[in-house]
């Protein structure tokens, strides 16, 4: 089977990865890819936000199964442009279910009907009334853009002065463009924050290894939220009980009003979670695998991502749980007895304005217990250079955490680039 990948980040590189260690796959594509997916997979150049010219190459080059990388395509409807013909299929939602991540709000609602425990909110179109209300709450918030803002776009605001500036830059300056014409504001939850990532048939999900992101730029979790810093996994957070809880108050709740709605739910959904002293409450539902989880979770996978996909796809994920006898909760079974960690090296200045171009050099090789996966870089004349601004995700398996963590930072220092940036925290 041919294999096509959507996408051109660090989390297209880790699909890439393992779907190439798939026994029934003999070639895999990225479309556009990066500087590294090259090792693994052949970089296509294809205007992936044209869903007729996507589906038009799969059928033309008999390519069995893509996978939707990004938020933005699934938004846009490209999974509903496929031929529903037994022999192209797409891994990822329709529109419809991709609306959880294009609109916050959309999601806060949708979480309501389906009674999914999340923070009190309030949803604005207008900046004027926003900082009004915020001026009269006077007290911590969080205020994020309801739409698309590739994993930016919150603000975790200590003031009611820190709320009204968010408010100016998302709907004002429109820092994310349209993605800011409407808001929502939140209730600041408190706790130890979580990543929950399942696979769906739109009716069964079986959630895999929990882990752990880290979304502030600064050590000690401080400065602006980016798309991730790094992360770990399995997360020591997230008890078997507590696992258990998620799949049955998070996932499954809103997989029922999906499909109650008409709108099956298909594909990988993302659980960004507060453990809170009332429970785990939903922060953000993601459409797609989760930037930078997927690079701890997808190397600790024991079993065959194609085929969890291909169930998915085929709404036989329930049928395999149930030959197997396996619950939605039940990650252990599917995942190695290793821990995983990765650490972000980005570029000076992002999740703001960076520089292009900087010479990586001392890239370690990959080994049975460390890889790079490649996030924002591109092919130089003299090797590979940077082009975002999260430009490694370096990768290591241990034993222990501690272990995990080390082996990775010890090749995060290795490498070089002009102001390499990165936390020396992740998984503190």
């Amino acid at each position: 089977m041919k294999v096509l990948i959507i996408g051109s980040g660090g989390r297209e590189h880790a699909l890439a990865w393992k779907i190439r260690k798939s026994p029934h796959v003999t070639w895999v594509g990225c479309a556009p890819g990066n500087g590294g997916t090259t090792a693994v997979a052949e970089n296509v150049q294809l205007d992936t936000s044209d869903p007729d010219a996507v589906v038009k190459y799969v059928v033309d080059n008999e390519i069995g199964l893509t996978v939707i990388g990004p938020e933005a395509p699934l938004a846009d409807g490209i999974v509903d442009a496929f031929p529903n013909d037994g022999q192209h299929f797409v891994f990822g939602p329709g529109a419809g279910a991709a609306k959880l991540e294009a609109s916050k709000r959309w999601a806060k609602e949708v979480m309501a009907s389906a009674g999914v425990p999340t923070a009190r909110w309030r949803g604005f179109t207008d900046a004027d009334e926003a900082i009004q209300y915020l001026k009269r709450r006077n007290e911590p918030v969080v205020v994020k853009a309801s739409g698309l803002a590739a994993g930016k776009g919150v603000y975790v605001c200590n003031s009611a002065e820190a709320a009204v500036e968010a408010v100016k830059a998302i709907m004002v300056d429109r820092t994310y463009g349209d993605s800011g014409a409407e808001i929502i504001i939140e209730e600041r939850l408190v706790g130890t924050e979580a990543s929950l990532i399942a696979v769906c048939d739109g009716t069964d999900h079986l959630v895999l290894v929990p882990s752990r992101d880290h979304k502030r730029v600064g050590e000690g979790d401080t400065g602006p939220n980016t798309g991730g810093m790094g992360a770990i996994a399995p997360n020591p957070a997230l008890s078997a009980e507590t696992v258990k809880l998620c799949s049955e108050t998070i996932i499954a709740p809103i997989l029922r009003e999906l499909k109650a709605d008409g709108t099956p739910y298909k594909g990988v959904l993302y659980a960004g979670i507060m453990l809170t002293e009332d429970g785990p409450k939903v922060l953000e539902y993601n459409v797609r695998f989760g930037d930078p989880e997927t690079q701890v979770v997808l190397p600790l996978l024991k079993v065959d991502l194609v085929d969890l996909m291909l169930l998915a796809v085929g709404e036989k994920l329930g049928e395999f749980m149930q030959q197997f006898n396996l619950h939605s909760e039940d990650w252990q079974s599917v995942t190695e007895t290793k821990h995983c960690a990765t650490v972000v090296l980005a570029s000076q200045g992002y999740p703001g304005s960076y520089e292009k171009g900087k010479p990586i050099s001392g890239l370690p090789k990959e080994q049975e217990d460390l890889v790079v996966f490649h996030a924002g870089t591109k092919a130089g004349e003299g090797g590979v250079v940077t082009s975002g601004g999260r430009v490694l995700n370096v990768t290591a398996l241990g034993d222990t955490l501690e272990d995990a963590l080390s082996k990775a930072y010890a090749a995060a220092d290795q490498i070089q680039f002009d102001g390499k940036m990165l936390r020396r925290d992740i998984g503190k």
